[in-house]
């Protein structure tokens, strides 16, 4: 009866109408509190969550034609639909697809994924996550679970965070897949993959990721999106997504912030 009565002196219009009023008047105190800046370089903007209009304009975002494998853009605008590229046919990812917002370039892409993993600006994984969901709406769609790719616990500890598990965690709420970051766990503690070529990433991150025996029947026939900051040479997302498939995942998608694109 409480909740009832709470429900309907809420709905009353002069109520509502207090609430708008005082709901406002609070985020105008906040502003002048904490002034909206740009996610990337901190210059005043008109919003919170949002980018100065010179840093959109450095985002590299990435949309079709890109390789429906990898998710990496042509360099020339091809029509044709569902083209894979050379590179996604003669080493073809372990992982169905990935699914990218940016390029991983110099620039407002690369500060924003270094800001929340270095100077602890966890909040940032919000808006991040946010256009993920909307970069990889596809591949969502079609998901049953969000992973994150797990840190390993030493690295856990020193960090006292993972940013990918915090994007995972904005994905689903932007998207209502829901998250499970216990279904996969790291367990060799790895080297950074920073300065390493292409088969030594594969090699340093080999056998590194294991789903665990208690969570192999939520894993199970499952379609998962495997969530992390950055795409590189593919080597984690390959290494992660082959344990969720030994697990018994049915298929594997990839959805990160921003990739590496070598070809254009």
């Amino acid at each position: 009866m409480g909740g009832s009565f709470l429900q309907t002196f809420r709905s009353h219009p002069r109520v509502a109408r207090a609430f708008q009023v005082f709901a406002g008047a609070g985020s105008r105190v906040l502003d002048i509190l904490y002034p909206p800046g740009c996610l990337a370089c901190r210059k005043a903007t008109a919003a919170h969550h949002a980018l100065c209009s010179q840093c959109w304009g450095e985002m590299r975002f990435i949309e079709r034609p890109y390789c429906e494998r990898l998710g990496t853009p042509f360099a020339q605008d091809l029509r044709a639909p569902g083209l894979i590229s050379p590179e996604a046919m003669g080493d073809p990812p372990v992982f169905d697809r990935a699914r990218a917002v940016v390029r991983y370039d110099d620039g407002p892409a690369r500060r924003l994924v270094h800001r929340p993993k270095y100077s602890d600006r966890l909040e940032l994984a919000r808006p991040m996550g946010a256009w993920m969901a909307r970069a990889g709406a596809e591949v969502l769609a079609e998901a049953d679970i969000i992973v994150p790719v797990p840190l390993h616990r030493f690295r856990l500890i020193s960090r006292r965070f993972n940013q990918a598990a915090a994007l995972a965690h904005s994905v689903s709420q932007a998207s209502a897949v829901p998250v499970d970051a216990q279904a996969l766990v790291r367990v060799k503690q790895t080297p950074p993959q920073v300065g390493l070529s292409r088969p030594q990433r594969a090699g340093n991150v080999q056998g590194a990721f294991r789903v665990p025996e208690e969570a192999k029947p939520k894993v199970y026939g499952t379609r998962i999106v495997l969530v992390d900051d950055v795409l590189t040479s593919g080597a984690t997302a390959n290494a992660a997504s082959r344990a969720l498939l030994r697990g018994g995942a049915k298929s594997v998608d990839v959805l990160v912030f921003a990739r590496v694109v070598t070809n254009a």
